[in-house]
């Protein structure tokens, strides 16, 4: 589960928000110098409560980015979360439990569109293995809305789980809230007799098996929602090795061919060397060859001379 940024002042510190706007590579050297800032201003508590802030997961980093930059998807997000779970603790049927749930989907997918984008924008790589924490991310956002202590949006710096029951069950109104929003007249009524104090029992007991039931049914959301994101992992997992086995058959094929290519480049270079050295000793021969014809032209030519010397003196 996502690790909220340390709760001080530095909670109040605009500069944390800046922090996690950043580009991911930028973080580190961003924090550091926050840090050694705030050090340096005598703020010793801040300054390690900014130097202990982790580097955001890919992942975590995105769902930041798409909460600062796109807000108004995002709190719609949210907003559908708290209207499902309200109408599922209210033990809500039809279109009051599928129009926020239908809503949500459509959220999730255009934000999981727009980080997406982003990713690859930032050259970061929008894998499919990515892309399935942010959307369980953003699911699980929605999940815990606005529960207590749900998990700081624009400040995470990992993937979030769904709220469990616990978290739920804690934001239900306990029975002794609601035994005191009753009218004290009534109550001073059914104190009055002995039946009316065993009709106040009963009824303070039907109240309970009220929560009891409200609570078992958050607790069944939070369970539905666990087990809808780990059917989603369990597909991806399979769709992953199903390329995986696919990739490293691409890749045996591929092996082969290259070797095979590999094998007639060698032919090929071999019968260029054989060729060179053809050409090589034809050349040779043509040289030798030139060479003679030149040297029987010149006999030729001094033959010639002789008879032409021998037939002048004859005349």
């Amino acid at each position: 589960m996502s690790v909220p940024a340390p709760r001080s002042s530095l909670s109040s510190l605009a500069e944390i928000d800046a922090l996690f706007k950043l580009p991911l590579d930028e973080f580190t050297s961003a924090r550091n110098a926050l840090a050694a800032q705030l050090k340096k201003a005598g703020k010793q508590g801040d300054a390690k409560d900014v130097k202990a802030l982790v580097k955001p997961s890919a992942s975590a980093w995105v769902v930041n980015q798409v909460y600062w930059r796109h807000r108004g998807l995002f709190d719609r997000l949210i907003e559908t979360g708290d209207r499902m779970r309200r109408a599922q603790v209210a033990r809500g049927t039809g279109d009051s439990v599928r129009d926020p749930a239908s809503a949500r989907r459509e959220a999730v997918t255009a934000l999981t569109k727009i980080a997406e984008g982003l990713l690859l924008g930032a050259d970061r790589g929008a894998t499919r293995d990515t892309l399935r924490r942010v959307t369980s991310t953003l699911e699980a956002l929605s999940s815990w809305g606005s529960l207590p202590d749900a998990p700081p949006a624009g400040r995470l710096t990992d993937d979030v789980e769904p709220p469990g029951f616990d978290a739920i069950a804690g934001f239900l109104p306990a029975s002794k809230k609601q035994a005191a929003s009753e009218p004290r007249a009534v109550v001073r009524s059914q104190a009055s007799t002995k039946s009316a104090r065993a009709e106040q029992r009963s009824a303070a007991a039907g109240r309970a098996e009220e929560e009891r039931r409200r609570a078992l049914t958050a607790a069944k959301v939070a369970v539905h929602e666990a087990e809808r994101t780990a059917s989603v992992a369990r597909k991806q997992v399979e769709r992953a090795a199903e390329r995986l086995e696919a990739t490293a058959t691409r890749v045996k094929a591929t092996e082969g061919r290259r070797a095979e290519i590999e094998k007639r480049l060698a032919r090929a270079s071999e019968e260029v060397a054989a060729a060179r050295e053809d050409a090589s000793d034809a050349s040779t021969m043509a040289t030798e060859a030139m060479t003679g014809a030149e040297a029987a032209e010149r006999a030729v030519a001094l033959v010639r001379e002789r008879l032409q010397q021998i037939e002048d003196k004859k005349l």
